[in-house]
């Protein structure tokens, strides 16, 4: 049997007054949801681990069956293979968002939607000004792009900055993480290390978010945009770092999996998914915006599927319409994801001698009225041909919580999931 995961990232929400009290996914047009629901089996999933952050690296890779407090080494590292960059054993690779700042706050966490052509020009301004043989920024795609400090210390506590809206940057610079002080206690385990001490690094790191404000104010794409009155990309944010990762393969975990795919507008994704031991398929016109290629991204599953048993299809939209609290927006991508997605998709493979295995779900709740990631259950549903559905007529976070599958915890949803025994038709 093949499997595929369709992932509406950020898609569950929580009531909202102005639907009358529904939730998004209550709300919206999504009757190909609705009817793999109805057809299939549904649950609730708890994708984020005590003492974890509701972060995607977290969620979408505890969805795929990874025990976090044994791999986890933030976003940083997964997007550095993402892009192709190969961890050096002493590199400390973080996350690095160029977003805007205004009045003293956050004011958003993507510079404006910059565009991946926009943020080659500014990357390549701050490696010429704040580079050197510690630090190194590598382009990533739009906003998200990747910063290596080269002999730095991951015991630092940093802020994501899309948990964090209209705050005050300054109270969210970087710190040590408690313990890890210069003179605390457990700076000793690292003191025989070549490493940079958690004080430093910390340091280093707000130093170059000073700089950056000063370097990206003068990059002739934001004198454009201040003249024009559009939010600039005029800070560097860096969060999520780590070292790399020390993670099995989906097949030497799940020997089903002979051959699986990856389909993501996003470097995260795909650098899980590189870990993951599945092949990255490029999809042209994926943007991880409400404009990307919905069709595109649905062909190349079908196609993979063809001769893979195993893919993970990912769309971001719905979480970037969260963080920046459209509604309207965020009900148009779920029910893009529906009718463009879910739709193709279970509309061809349910006609395949060899079935299909099709789950739905979220990794995280990204609330527009919140604007950030909750550490909440997420609905799903799960369907192949011959299983013996429930009583759940919809998709949605309230209707899945009567679901026969209940809450699954962790791994525990990729343990059920690739141990269906799918019964002879």
């Amino acid at each position: 049997m093949k499997h595929i995961i369709i992932l509406g990232d950020g898609m569950a929400d929580h009531a909202v007054d102005r639907l009358g009290g529904k939730t998004l996914l209550e709300y919206a047009n999504t009757p190909n949801m609705d009817n793999l629901a109805r057809i299939g089996r549904t649950g609730r999933l708890i994708t984020v681990p005590d003492g974890f952050l509701p972060g995607s690296e977290v969620a979408n890779a505890t969805i795929l069956g990874y025990d976090m407090n044994k791999v986890y080494e933030g976003r940083g590292p997964l997007e550095a293979a993402s892009i192709g960059y190969d961890m050096r054993p002493d590199d400390f690779a973080l996350r690095c968002n160029i977003i805007c700042i205004a009045d003293g706050k956050i004011k958003n966490h993507h510079g404006g939607h910059l565009t991946t052509d926009d943020s080659q020009q500014l990357i390549d301004l701050l490696n010429e000004k704040l580079g050197n043989d510690r630090v190194e920024f590598i382009k990533g795609i739009q906003y998200r792009h990747l910063l290596i400090i080269r002999g730095g210390n991951k015991h630092i506590t940093c802020a994501p900055p899309h948990d964090h809206p209209n705050e005050p940057w300054r109270e969210l610079l970087i710190t040590p993480e408690p313990g890890y002080e210069d003179n605390g206690e457990k700076f000793n385990e690292d003191k025989s290390s070549d490493r940079m001490t958690a004080q430093q690094t910390a340091d280093l790191l707000n130093d170059l978010i000073l700089k950056s404000q000063e370097v990206l104010a003068n990059a002739p794409l934001n004198i454009a945009r201040r003249a024009e009155g559009k939010d600039e990309a005029d800070c560097i944010w860096p969060w999520g770092g780590g070292y790399r990762p020390q993670m099995k393969t989906l097949q030497e975990m799940y020997p089903q999996i002979k051959r699986g795919d990856v389909i993501s507008a996003v470097d995260l994704i795909r650098g899980i998914g590189h870990y993951a031991g599945l092949h990255n398929i490029i999809v042209p016109g994926a943007t991880g915006l409400a404009d990307t290629n919905y069709e595109g991204k649905a062909q190349a599953a079908i196609d993979a599927l063809r001769n893979d048993d195993f893919v993970f299809v990912h769309v971001e939209a719905s979480d970037e319409a969260g963080h920046d609290g459209d509604l309207k927006l965020k009900l148009r991508t779920i029910e893009n994801l529906d009718s463009r997605m879910v739709g193709p998709i279970f509309n061809e493979v349910s006609k395949w001698d060899e079935p299909v295995c099709i789950a739905l779900m979220p990794d995280h709740p990204t609330p527009v009225e919140i604007r950030t990631h909750m550490k909440e259950p997420v609905p799903f549903a799960v369907w192949y041909p011959g299983i013996e559905p429930d009583n759940v007529e919809t998709y949605s976070e309230v209707s899945c919580v009567s679901g026969s599958y209940g809450m699954l915890h962790l791994t525990e949803f990729m343990d059920m999931f690739m141990g269906i025994d799918v019964p002879a038709l």
